[in-house]
């Protein structure tokens, strides 16, 4: 169900969620996390991050979501990775459904930064199956039959669901995804966590859609990625400058650098790295303006 409730944009506060292979510092996107535990990832969207100021005021995004008639369908994150992140695989819509879960997880990944020869692992080389792939767990060998992709800031990756992925150290991402939390854990390089193999090998696909998208020049913004269940655009205003975002479905804009506000009926809305304000309606146009100039992503799920 997509939220159908006429409400203005709101602002969110990130949630952090604690990983074995995250960091104990997110700076310079996050002063402090309000833990003392490696954090893997800043939850921009999640069901549980609280709004900041207006009407909904310390109200979690998924009860609002609630009240409005419906779920807010994108879970828009950034990863920080201090080490590399387990061998996973994520089930389509109809795998999930038939595994007793909500909908499946198609994301992709927006490359904000990246270390010279950083890699991230996406897909199965040709010809290798399950058989394969259960065996290398065993053995340890399960990266060996992966496709390692170079990185560099700037890319964007489609990671469809049911391809066998990994991403390793020397990145920062901005993650967009369908709102959903279903990971299959294939190989964890020895660490004592659940493996999900069964299920795992039951959705991988030896091939799949996954891989890098070129951007394209908009009228005034680069698309970054159009697929079924998100649309994903980089904006970049200069010094004082503003103008209109539009939205043509429920999603937010996520602050990449620099500083500037969104301008709501009831104040401004300050937009800064790795901050998410949310557009829930999604039907119509926001007016974004900055005084120094600012740079940021818009996520929407189409209707």
């Amino acid at each position: 169900m997509t939220i159908t409730t006429k409400v203005a944009p709101f602002g969110l506060k990130p949630w952090f969620s604690e990983r074995v292979w995250g960091k104990k510092s997110l700076q310079p996107w996050y002063d402090e996390t309000g833990t003392t535990e490696l954090v893997g990832e800043a939850w921009l969207t999640g069901p549980q991050c609280v709004v900041e100021g207006g009407p909904f005021a310390g109200k979690t995004l998924a009860s609002v979501a609630e009240k409005m008639g419906g779920e807010f369908p994108l879970l828009v994150k950034i990863l920080f990775p201090a080490d590399k992140l387990s061998v996973q695989v994520h089930p389509d819509d109809a795998q999930a459904k038939a595994l007793g879960e909500t909908r499946g997880k198609t994301e992709c990944w927006y490359v904000l930064e990246a270390e010279p020869g950083a890699t991230v692992a996406l897909g199965l080389k040709p010809g290798v199956g399950a058989k394969q792939v259960a065996a290398s767990v065993d053995s340890g060998t399960m990266e060996s039959l992966m496709q390692h992709v170079p990185v560099s800031v700037g890319d964007m990756l489609y990671v469809d669901a049911g391809t066998v992925h990994a991403i390793g150290p020397g990145v920062v991402l901005l993650e967009t995804q369908q709102t959903s939390d279903v990971t299959y854990r294939l190989y964890d390089y020895g660490r004592p966590r659940e493996l999900h193999l069964e299920k795992g090998l039951q959705v991988m696909k030896s091939e799949t859609k996954a891989g890098k998208i070129a951007p394209r020049e908009m009228d005034g913004f680069t698309r970054l990625i159009e697929q079924k269940y998100f649309v994903v655009d980089r904006f970049e205003f200069g010094a004082a400058s503003h103008g209109a975002v539009s939205f043509e479905g429920p999603g937010c804009l996520v602050g990449l650098a620099g500083s500037g506000a969104v301008k709501t009926a009831g104040g401004d809305l300050a937009l800064s790295p790795g901050r998410a304000i949310v557009v829930p309606a999604g039907d119509g146009s926001v007016v974004v303006e900055t005084n120094s100039g600012v740079s940021f992503a818009r996520c929407v799920a189409p209707v």
